[in-house]
Parts: structure tokens; C-alpha cells; sequence
């Protein structure tokens, strides 16, 4: 037996060993040039953007585990970043960057997109590759080899390839208007692309690399529109629409599209609040969750402003029909929004106050846990893996 044991050793040391999967984790771009003051929003000098890995290998108690340099922007919407499905690489957009003139600076477009090494010690840049103007949502398919990225001022769709570390711009759609968000069906053969200024839901036509816009499919959900995510099912499209004038006060919507036929079509919208910011579908389908800026983002004089925001919680039926339940407090201008891997957990980021809200899934209920992870910096955009 010790001469087998020995053998049997021998065979396992000479064996290869699959690399390990990396951990759970949220990509966090982290803006230090835009910033929200009682005097209303200011911007600043470059070069104080970063992007954060967040370990949420324990899904209660999220871990900093990595800070690195990078530029990336609270302009636009917050899901520029995300992760491919096996957890390897990470793709981040820089939408903005500032120009100076006297005293003042302001948003000019950029055109760049990060791509970043999360299975490397510690994770490392990559490259940064060039793709249209003010690049701001990105999707990554479940095959984890395509990628869209919407356009805003570049009014289109990039689509990318991805193979092991290497991301290759393949084509860009002009969709006829700002795009600021997208969301890929699981079946891979539709994506939805959010028109902001028109108030619009496009639908795309994938088939592998090749992305056409189908023009007479668009859909009016509501006014700048921005949050977007399909159902894991691919039955049902959530949009959240800002409104006319973010943080006025005013009630906003999330509107629902059934997306399961040949032509989809908007069924209803959801009272959500003021500045639906951003959403997310849970991974078993059951449950949306939405950041609600409300009135933080205003200025402290304004009859619109409130001091924090909120949570929302959405139930989906069987049925499609999608409800509200309820909501929970939030921090001071909440901005991305994503579940925990299980479901049972939704992380939030509070820009003004640099923090990830952890917030617990309780039936039909949400609920604050009071873990509040301090960031190093203002959390614009928060997204984890793209489903498998």
C-alpha cells in the first residue's frame, strides 16, 4: 500500500492543475473629478478615478480587496463596467473626462475601455482599447466571448470579441440616437439598448459578432432613460426612466416590456420615485431591485432636495406581472446596484457617501443589514458577473 500511495503521489504531483476560479467579486468604479456639494454639482481635474474589487465571497460582509488607478466617470449611467461570466476579466468604460477653461472644467467625451486581469495577483491592466464616443453601458453575453458597449454621444453600439484577455472591436451599429445603456438576452440572439434622449427601448439583432439595429422595434418607455436589464428567463425588459429633469421631485417610472415575441411591446410602468437611477434583476428572475436618488442629488436649496436615497424592491410573477413591494433606506446619491451571486443580498453604492449599502432579501421585503463598506472614493457604477 505505501509503494501505491507513493506511486499514486507521483502521478498527481506530475498531473496539471486547473487554474482556480477566481472569488465572488463586484467591479466599482470609483469618480473623483465629478462631485455632488449643497451649492448643486461641480466638476474637477483628472486623474483621480479609480475602479475597487470588491470580494463578496461572503456575501454579508463584502471585503475591499483591491484598489487600482483607472479613469472611468459618474456620467452616464451606472452599469459601464462588468464582469465576463467565468469571473476572469473586467471590462470598464471611461465615458468622460474634463477640459479645463479659467476656472471651470467640463465633460468631453472619451472614447476608452479598459480591460483589466481580475484572475492575476494582484489584478492588472490589461489594455485600454478605443471605442465610440462617451462609451457608458456595457453587457457581456452569457458565452462570455461578446460584449456590447452603448455609445451616448457616439449614438451607437460597439460589439466586441473576447478570447482569454484579448478584446477586439468587431463592428459599430448607429442606432439614430443617444445610447446609454444595454442588455443582452440570455439566448444571445437580441440585445436592448436604451435611447436616453429619446425615451426609447431599441432592439438589436445578434447573431454572433453581427449586431443590426432593428429601427422599427423601438419602444417608449419614458423620459431619460437609463437602467436596463432582462430577465433570466428572457420573458420580461425593465427600464427605469430618470425623468425630465433627475432629482425635481417629481415621481418617476420603471417600465415593464414583455419581450418574449416577435415584436415586444411596453405592458406597463411601476410609480418608482424620483430618479430611478438604476436596476437589477435577481438571478432566479423573482425579484428587481432599484436605486432611488430621489432629491440627494439636487441642491441643498432646492424644494426638491432630500438627504438620501432608497431602495426599491420589485416582485415578478409567473405571470410577467411585476409589482412593487417595498423599499429601504439608502445613502446620499445612489448610484450602482447589483445582487450577491446567491440572490439573497443587494449591494448598493451611495456616491456622496463613499460607501456600499448591503441590504438583505427577506420574502417580499427588503432589509438594511447596517453593513456599510467605506470605499475609497465616490461608487459610480457597481456591477458583478455577467450571468452564466
Amino acid at each position: 500500500m505505501r509503494v501505491i500511495g507513493v506511486c499514486l503521489a507521483g502521478l498527481v504531483a506530475a498531473m496539471p492543475v486547473a487554474a482556480a476560479e477566481p472569488p465572488q467579486a463586484l467591479l466599482v468604479g470609483l469618480d473623483g473629478k465629478t462631485f455632488f456639494t449643497p451649492e448643486g454639482g461641480r466638476n474637477g481635474p483628472n486623474g483621480q478615478d479609480a475602479l475597487a474589487v470588491v470580494d463578496v465571497s461572503d456575501e454579508a460582509n463584502p471585503r475591499l480587496s483591491h484598489v487600482m488607478p483607472l479613469d472611468n466617470s459618474v456620467y452616464g449611467p451606472p452599469t459601464n463596467l462588468q464582469i465576463t461570466p467565468d469571473g476572469r476579466l473586467g471590462l470598464v468604460a471611461s465615458s468622460v473626462l474634463m477640459r479645463r477653461e479659467g476656472e471651470a472644467w467640463y465633460a468631453e467625451a472619451d472614447d476608452r475601455l479598459h480591460v483589466v486581469d481580475l484572475a492575476a495577483t494582484p489584478p492588472r491592466l490589461v489594455e485600454t482599447i478605443r471605442v465610440g464616443r462617451q462609451p457608458s453601458g456595457l453587457a457581456i453575453a452569457r458565452t462570455g466571448t461578446l460584449a456590447l458597449v452603448a455609445n451616448r454621444e457616439g449614438r451607437s453600439v460597439t460589439a466586441l470579441s473576447i478570447s482569454g484577455t484579448s478584446v477586439r472591436v468587431v463592428a459599430t451599429v448607429d442606432v439614430e440616437g443617444e445610447a446609454a445603456a444595454v442588455a443582452i438576452a440570455p439566448d444571445g440572439r437580441r440585445a436592448y439598448v436604451a435611447k436616453n434622449k429619446a425615451g426609447t427601448i431599441g432592439v438589436l439583432a445578434l447573431d454572433g459578432p453581427r449586431v443590426t439595429y432593428e429601427a422599427g422595434l423601438d419602444m417608449p418607455v419614458g423620459a431619460n432613460t437609463y437602467g436596463l436589464d432582462v430577465s433570466p428567463d428572457g420573458r420580461l425588459v425593465l427600464a427605469g426612466n430618470t425623468g425630465t429633469e433627475p432629482s425635481d421631485g417629481h415621481a418617476d417610472t420603471v417600465s415593464v416590456i414583455r419581450a418574449d415575441a416577435a415584436r415586444p411591446v411596453v405592458r406597463d410602468h411601476i410609480g418608482i420615485g424620483d430618479t430611478p437611477e438604476a436596476l437589477a434583476i435577481a438571478p432566479d428572475g423573482r425579484r428587481a431591485a432599484v436605486a432611488v436618488v430621489r432629491g440627494a442629488a439636487a441642491p441643498h436649496a432646492s424644494p426638491a432636495f432630500t438627504a438620501t436615497g432608497a431602495v426599491a424592491l420589485l416582485g415578478i410573477g409567473e405571470d410577467g406581472a411585476v409589482r412593487r413591494l417595498g423599499e429601504a433606506p439608502a445613502g446620499a446619491v445612489t448610484q450602482g446596484i447589483a445582487f450577491s451571486p446567491s440572490g439573497a443580498f443587494v449591494y448598493v453604492g451611495n456616491y456622496v457617501d463613499r460607501t456600499l449599502g448591503v441590504y438583505r432579501i427577506e420574502g417580499d421585503t427588503i432589509v438594511e443589514t447596517g453593513v456599510r463598506l467605506a470605499l475609497p472614493g465616490q461608487p459610480a457604477s457597481l456591477r458583478g458577473r455577467a450571468a452564466r
